[in-house]
């Protein structure tokens, strides 16, 4: 019996972040196709959550920003990460996270017109799918990507074997493109043998998803994460610290369970009855009289794993499928939001004709490096938290110690000095992980698809702490700097942001770049891309109004900011040239690789 067939030119293989946002912007740029997933719906516990600007940026270019914030709690319920002795009881310390410490809401304000918030993947999913499914896209759960192959003689032709888990039946889809966003686990991976890149992993950590309404603990303890450790007890193997992570407001909670770091702890030694789990759990709230519901418990692996690169051929990985890592930073969602959205417009240039075949290539080339510099900088994260654990005594075994070095704080002399001073500093150190705007916003793409020929000073250097600290600069291969505008009459004001984007190539120029926004109508026809031009400054199309623009464009009033579709600068000229037309198009050619 011949094997049934269907036939699309996009098939994305998994429904999560990665996946459904890929689908999201494919369709903003009229592209279809099918999505398939072998979970039976979307996730069904919160996993991911927290949502950085960049990735709300890419959001709001298809207008999904404002159902995602709606979605999500109240901003001020994310503004403290608190350390304590347990939810009801003593507090150690707390930082200011996400954007609310006063003396850097100028830096946020800065860098994005969004905000962070406090998205569970349970709500994320279902906003993207449901948009994905409205827009054409035809999505199959319990469905099972099982292997695919190449023929010699049809490099386009892509054809994948797919189970169907309900019915057990075995078909065949033919596609121009897959798309692999099947996550840690990743069949894709397995089958297109892509090498990834290991590091030893920092063991497991079990997630406890429950109910408990802590509304009378969070008037003073406002925050989304609460480090809770008790130096002073012994504790489980599974169960020596723990992050309670707001899901809901203030009544459902993700408690995320950790062993010692360097403990050599095997998955049976994460396993506890029903009863433990919720015994710990109550230890960690620290009032008997709330009721405690477990919901459901999982495991995970805490790895550091990057592929080398992220694509072969007409086969593309996204997501988690290629970085894996802890969510420290909270850079997983988003960075698989920033991958789908780097890719999406690329495809559909290509398959219009519209860009060269080698624009593809600059998916892997540029995120790549950003997914590797994430998954180090998540699992540094992670190891930043080790020296206020030193310091209080958590990492020591031995529970009488614990005690002792527990009872150094409350000494007056040097001793409790030293020790107050070193768990100060520990719990300092772990701001790169709720103020990371740097590491959240500061790639720098290096590929075919951005033009540096113009720049003979090279690339910008990124401040000394690169992590903490944002670069906005219009350097190319960097993110379009964002900046206030308004019209002559104040009507709603708008980011530069929402000048770009929207599928289009954009180019900003100011008084005296006429011959600019004249080349863009011209070259636009001429290589059949969409280029909108406008000015901004005194008397343009927009109105500087802050001036801010003025101080983040690094080019004259006369010169130009070309930006991709994707809002990273594509190319600059510091002052208007000779023949702009020209110039323009020469640009053009080089970034849609068509020369």
């Amino acid at each position: 019996m011949e094997t049934d067939i269907v036939k699309t030119d996009l098939l994305i293989v998994g429904a999560g972040p990665a996946g459904a946002s890929l689908a999201c912007f494919l369709a903003s740029h009229g592209r279809t196709g099918i999505m398939i997933s072998a979970a039976p719906g979307c996730a069904e516990t919160p996993r991911a959550h927290i949502t950085n600007m960049a990735a709300l940026e890419c959001l709001r270019d298809i207008d999904l920003d404002q159902q995602c914030i709606a979605a999500a709690p109240a901003g001020q319920d994310m503004t403290h990460t608190r350390w304590c002795h347990s939810m009801a009881g003593e507090e150690y310390a707390r930082l200011y996270s996400w954007g609310h410490d006063p003396k850097r809401r100028g830096d946020y304000d800065a860098a994005s017109p969004c905000d962070h918030i406090d998205l569970p993947q349970t709500e994320l999913e279902p906003i993207l799918t449901r948009r994905a499914v409205a827009k054409g896209w035809t999505l199959r759960f319990n469905t099972t990507f099982l292997t695919f192959t190449r023929p010699s003689d049809a490099p386009d032709v892509i054809i994948s074997t797919i189970r169907d888990d309900v019915s057990g039946k075995t078909y065949n889809i033919q596609s121009r493109f897959l798309f692999g966003c099947d996550g840690a686990r990743s069949q894709v991976i397995r089958e297109l043998g892509l090498p990834l890149i290991k590091k030893p992993g920092q063991g497991l950590a079990l997630n406890v998803l429950l109910k408990a309404d802590l509304s009378h603990l969070v008037k003073n303890r406002t925050g989304n994460l609460h480090w809770v450790f008790q130096p002073e007890r012994e504790h489980p193997a599974w169960g020596w610290a723990c992050v309670v992570r707001m899901v809901r407001p203030w009544t459902e909670w993700m408690f995320v369970f950790m062993p010692p770091p360097g403990a050599n702890i095997k998955t049976d030694d994460m396993v506890a009855s029903h009863d433990e789990y919720l015994a710990r759990a109550k230890e960690t709230i620290g009032d008997d009289s709330v009721n405690v519901e477990i919901l459901h418990v999982s495991k995970w692996w805490i790895n550091e794993i990057v592929a080398e690169h992220y694509s072969d051929g007409n086969v593309f990985c996204l997501g988690d499928a290629v970085h894996r890592h802890p969510p420290f930073n909270g850079l997983g969602s988003n960075t698989c939001l920033q991958d789908a959205f780097n890719l999406a417009w690329k495809i559909s240039y290509v398959m219009s004709g519209r860009a060269g075949p080698k624009l593809l290539d600059t998916y892997s080339a540029e995120r790549q490096p950003v997914g590797l510099d994430l998954v180090t900088r998540a699992n540094q994260g992670m190891r930043d938290h080790v020296p206020w654990m030193q310091a209080i005594g958590m990492t020591e075994p031995d529970v009488e110690k614990r005690r002792a070095l527990l009872a150094e704080f409350e000494d007056k002399g040097d001793v409790g000095r030293q020790r107050r001073q070193q768990f100060h500093r520990g719990i300092e150190s772990t701001g790169t992980e709720f103020h990371g705007l740097g590491i959240e916003m500061n790639q720098q793409y290096s590929s075919d698809a951005v033009y540096r020929a113009d720049e003979p000073e090279g690339m910008p250097p990124l401040p000394q702490d690169a992590v903490r600290q944002r670069l906005i600069s219009s350097y190319p291969g960097m993110r379009l700097p964002h900046a206030w505008l308004n019209t002559r009459v104040p009507g709603t004001q708008l980011s530069t942001i929402d000048l770009a984007g929207h599928g289009a190539f954009c180019l900003l120029t100011g008084p005296g770049g006429q011959a600019w926004k004249e080349a863009t109508a011209k070259v636009a026809k001429v290589v059949n891309v969409d280029i909108r031009g406008y000015s901004i400054g005194w008397k343009q199309d927009y109105e500087d109004v802050y001036f801010d623009w003025e101080k983040r464009r690094e080019v004259e009033e006369d010169g130009c900011v070309l930006v991709r579709p994707d809002r990273f600068v594509a190319w600059r000229s510091k002052s208007m040239v000779g023949d702009a037309r020209a110039k323009l198009e020469e640009v053009m050619r080089k970034v849609l690789c068509l020369s």
